[in-house]
Order: C-alpha cells, then sequence, then structure tokens
C-alpha cells in the first residue's frame, strides 16, 4: 500500500494511546508502563489517521525493512502447504473453508490434537457446523496429499499411511491390523503374543514390521518450522498492582501514518474534485483508522480473556476454565465472528510463555458440585498423575478416572483414554517399569 499510495508513509514514532484494553476502564501502552503511570501531557488522543506517542527508537532511512518486525499472523510451512493442497482441491468453498479451520488447528507435528467436540464449541454459531462437519472434514483433510496429517493419535496416524500404499503391498492388511488394534504389543516386541493373536507367520509378521518401521510417527516434521518458532506476540500480559493487565506490543504494530505534507498541500488547492490524491487520501485514512481499531479489538479481546483465566495465569494449566467465544463476544458487544478473527494466529506473552488467543478456548466437563473444569485443566491433572505414579504400578486409564471421580470430576474411562494419547502419554503397559 505504501508502494501505491503516496498518501501513506512510514513513521518514525508509532503507538497507541486512549486504547480501552478493559471490559471496564482503560488500560493503554506506553513505554511498557500501565495507564495510571503517565502525565496528563502524554494522554491526549493522536491526530486524525495518525497514531501518537513516542514509544519507538527512530530508524533511518536504511531501516525501511526492519520497520515490519515478522508478525505474529505467519503461518507455519506445513499449514502453508496443506492450504496450497486445498486450493487446489475438487472441493466446494465450503468444504474448503471447515478443513481450513481444521488446517490451522494443526499442531507441529501434524495431530489434531483439539477434539472435535470441543472445536465445534468455539466455532462461529452462524457457520452453523455440527460434529458430523467436522468428521467429515477430517477424513478430507487426511486424504489431502500427505498421509498421516490431521490423525488423532499415533495408531491412526500410521494407519492413514499405511492405507495411502497400493492395496496389492505385501502385509499391508496385516500392517494396518498391527497399527490400530496391537500397537502397544508391537512397541514392546512382543511378537510371540501378536502371532497367537493374529496367527500369522515369521516372514509375514517381519514384512509387515518394515513396512510400519518405514512410516513417520511425526509427518510435519518433514515441514521447516522456522517461521513458525519465531513470534512476536501482538499483546503482552504483566501483573499490575495485584491485577493482570493487556497491553499491546509495539513491535507487532505496524509503523504507518498518512503523509501530512502532502495531505496539507491538498488543502491548500482550490479545486480538488479532479485530483487522484483526493481519492488516495481517503484509502490512505481509511487504512490507518481500520488498523487502529483492528488493534483495539485485539487489546480488548485479549484484555477479556486475561480476567477470565487469571487463575490460569496464577497457577498455570489446572487453573484454566471453560470459555467459548460467544461469552468473549457478549461481554464485549462484538459479533462473535470478530472476537473469532481476533483470537486466530494472534498470541499473548505471559509470565508462562507465548499462547495464541484461541489456546484460552475450549468446553468443559461438570463436576458433582455443579461447577465445570475444562478440557485443558483436566489433561493438566492427567499429567500430574502420571508424573507422580509408582513406575512399578502405574496407574491405568480406569484408576484415573477413578482418582478424579474421588475430586468431584467425573470423567469417564474412554475419555481419559483421548486425553491421554492427545498428550502423547504411553498405555499402562508401556510406562510400567522392571
Amino acid at each position: 500500500m505504501i508502494e501505491e499510495n503516496p498518501m501513506l508513509e512510514l513513521a518514525e514514532e508509532v503507538g497507541f494511546s486512549d486504547f480501552s484494553g478493559e471490559s471496564h476502564g482503560s488500560v493503554s501502552s506506553e513505554n511498557d508502563q500501565p495507564a495510571e503511570t503517565r502525565s496528563e501531557d502524554d494522554s491526549s488522543s493522536s491526530e486524525a489517521f495518525e497514531w501518537n506517542t513516542n514509544v519507538a527508537a527512530p530508524r533511518g532511512d536504511d531501516d525501511e525493512n526492519d520497520a515490519y518486525p515478522e508478525q505474529a499472523a505467519q503461518q507455519a510451512s506445513l499449514r502453508e502447504y496443506l492450504h496450497s493442497q486445498l486450493s487446489v482441491s475438487q472441493l466446494d468453498s465450503k468444504d474448503q473453508q471447515v478443513v481450513g479451520m481444521l488446517i490451522d488447528a494443526l499442531d507441529d507435528n501434524g495431530y489434531l490434537a483439539q477434539d472435535l467436540a470441543e472445536l465445534v464449541e468455539i466455532l462461529p454459531v452462524e457457520l452453523a457446523l455440527t460434529l458430523d462437519d467436522l468428521e467429515t472434514a477430517l477424513v478430507q483433510l487426511q486424504y489431502l496429499d500427505r498421509p498421516g496429517i490431521g490423525a488423532r493419535s499415533l495408531s491412526e496416524c500410521l494407519a492413514l499411511q499405511l492405507k495411502a500404499l497400493p492395496e496389492d503391498t505385501a502385509q499391508r492388511g496385516l500392517a494396518i491390523s498391527l497399527v490400530s488394534e496391537h500397537l502397544d504389543l508391537v512397541a514392546s516386541h512382543d511378537f510371540a503374543k501378536i502371532k497367537k493373536l493374529l496367527r500369522c507367520s515369521d516372514d509375514n509378521l517381519r514384512t509387515a514390521q518394515n513396512l510400519i518401521v518405514g512410516l513417520n510417527p511425526k509427518p510435519g516434521d518433514e515441514f521447516d518450522r522456522s517461521v513458525a518458532d519465531y513470534v512476536i506476540p501482538d499483546v503482552i500480559v504483566e501483573k499490575y498492582k495485584d491485577k493482570w493487565r493487556a497491553r499491546l506490543n509495539i513491535e507487532a504494530m505496524p509503523k504507518l501514518r498518512v503523509n501530512q505534507m502532502y495531505a496539507n498541500i491538498l488543502q491548500q488547492r482550490d479545486d480538488k474534485s479532479g485530483s487522484p490524491l483526493v481519492a488516495q487520501l481517503q484509502e490512505a485514512s481509511w487504512l490507518v483508522k481500520s488498523l487502529r481499531q483492528r488493534f483495539e479489538t485485539i487489546l480488548r479481546v485479549a484484555q477479556a480473556i486475561v480476567e477470565r483465566q487469571g487463575a490460569f495465569l496464577e497457577h498455570g494449566e489446572i487453573g484454566m476454565r471453560p470459555l467459548v467465544l460467544r461469552e468473549i463476544a457478549d461481554t464485549l458487544e462484538l459479533h462473535e465472528s470478530t472476537v473469532s478473527r481476533s483470537t486466530t494466529q494472534k498470541y499473548m506473552r505471559t509470565p508462562r510463555g507465548i499462547y495464541e488467543f484461541k489456546y484460552f478456548f475450549g468446553s468443559g466437563l461438570v463436576t458433582e458440585s455443579g461447577g465445570v473444569c475444562s478440557s485443558a485443566a483436566i489433561r493438566e491433572l492427567i499429567k500430574q498423575l502420571v508424573g507422580g505414579e509408582d513406575t512399578c504400578k502405574p496407574l491405568t486409564d480406569g484408576r484415573m478416572s477413578e482418582i478424579l471421580a474421588q475430586q468431584g470430576i467425573v470423567v469417564a474411562r474412554r475419555t481419559i483414554a483421548k486425553y491421554r494419547e492427545a498428550l502423547h502419554i504411553l498405555p499402562v503397559n508401556l510406562r510400567k517399569s522392571l
């Protein structure tokens, strides 16, 4: 836009002032200080189409590229590849949209770690998507040109890769049975039990095992992660006067403003109607205003998340509470789709690390006391139980379900197994030490 529109220019000193980050009240960003510590002279509002306050170091003429630091919204190479595959697929626009959402939800290894039922809860309601829609989209994702991507477990990942082999591949069917039903026996090299269960010969078992050994348990590793690993957070979260506050990160903000010299020259001209600069001035003004509003919305959403997830900031995942997009949308009086856009590939830096906004959203389970425990908190409880277990007598999924029930959290054994697999925790027989 700067190259095409002379009314736009890079600003040497750019920031935000008078931006509301709380649901009620004001939190601003300047010199890394909360709004309460600023003087009155620094709190004046910016002029039309220009962002005020001296918060960035001046840049020289040779620093044009440095004026645009890498943004948090950049995609990983894996996602870029899958989106390019999706764009040339035969799916209609709606199916491509749903599959694209699942692509964005993949982790760096190419797995879909988040449960589909949880994804349904946090998607905008106006999309009117059901669990069946997501299950269909997942199958479509798994059949893109990268076998194993979109799996929800190691077993499924390996099975998808085997199913992509030609049907006449020797012992393909046996290998699929092994990874789908007896992966724990394969991992423990209990070949005698495998032969007894599947009634297969040594040669056939060896051929199937060689197929499995040649598979990639982390298909996302084939892609360069260097871009995805470098993130400049859009928002920084800090504790100020015993309250968690969010503020914008100036390094993630475009350094852009209207060229005031050209604007003044245009205003002094008698005949402005025929000048193409009038349209360019309007376009430049609109862009700067839109960017300002965009970052204001990001900050408001971030602060609303922080206010609800204070227990997480204090205690970690064990304190995560269930949260859906509609709750934030209703609080801020925004459309749910606006909140959805403001949480996708937007990041906040907290004392506990850098997290994507959408990390803080998820469904929960009702406890016996009538409260709700988030799925993230349950996963953390499972990690703690496994981390503190006796390795000579590790906890079964059923036993972990019983322990949580004693704490008032009713979770089915199969749900424990699902969360355990999502955490890449081995089954009980493979965790047992001799």
